[in-house]
């Protein structure tokens, strides 16, 4: 006689906290926590870590990924930074494998949680994955709001947003939102532009020389400094020489 087994129930909030709490170190904690500025003034001011691992955050969201966005969303209300971080990762996760109905919920779920993504690994490790798929195809008058934003965190998320735009071929978004926040008073706004910059280099670099050429030398010196990276050496030396 074959006796059947109930299906395993699918993971929760409570059983990822359990699993980041199971990972956790107070050592790495403190690093963290100076790492991403959470002292007084800081951009990460008065934010959590326990210290778990960015290798062990990825393999926890591999195996909490069949969590259901109700309890994603639970995860991501916390305070604690690697629990949002997790969430996260599991929503990227369920947004690649998801069908359009279910990537609409989750592209919905992480506008109305943007709160929660406030720090730059946050951003870094969901914005291209979630907000750029769901916009490709779509009107992009969501990043023009993000980027007019006071908080620099959605500005962040409209900027890498658009690196899945380059990796489809479409640079244009960045060139634009790049031009926009110019004048960006932030530095971690500079290395974001200057990094995408960089990113749509590899794919045109006579567009993106020609329209660093054309700002230089009003860019940021940051913002300069990521774009031109990976370019020789000499080539590197005379736009800083212009700027």
């Amino acid at each position: 006689m074959t006796v059947k087994t109930e299906p395993k129930p699918p993971p929760t909030a409570a059983d990822a906290l359990a699993a980041l709490q199971g990972c956790a170190d107070p050592v790495r904690a403190a690093g963290a926590m100076r790492y991403f500025k959470t002292g007084p003034g800081g951009y990460g001011e008065g934010d959590r870590f326990i210290g778990v691992t960015a290798p062990q955050l990825h393999r926890l969201s591999r195996d909490l990924k069949a969590m259901t966005l109700e309890q994603a969303e639970i995860l991501l209300s916390n305070p604690v930074h690697e629990a949002r971080s997790l969430a996260l990762l599991i929503l990227v996760l369920r947004y690649e494998k998801g069908d359009a109905d279910q990537r609409q919920r989750i592209f919905n779920l992480y506008l109305k949680n943007l709160d929660k993504v406030d720090n730059w690994d946050l951003v870094d490790s969901s914005a291209a994955y979630i907000i750029g798929p769901h916009l490709i195809d779509r009107d992009r008058y969501l990043l023009d709001t993000l980027a007019a934003s006071h908080i620099v965190w959605h500005r962040r998320v409209a900027v890498l947003a658009t690196w899945h735009f380059i990796r489809a071929g479409e640079l244009e978004p960045t060139l634009t939102l790049c031009d926009r926040l110019m004048a960006d008073k932030h530095d971690l706004m500079h290395k974001a532009c200057g990094w995408m910059l960089r990113e749509a280099m590899k794919r045109d670099r006579a567009l993106v020389e020609d329209w660093l050429i054309a700002r230089t030398p009003g860019i940021p010196r940051t913002t300069l400094r990521y774009a031109i990276e990976r370019l020789p050496p000499e080539r590197r030396a005379w736009y800083l020489a212009l700027k």
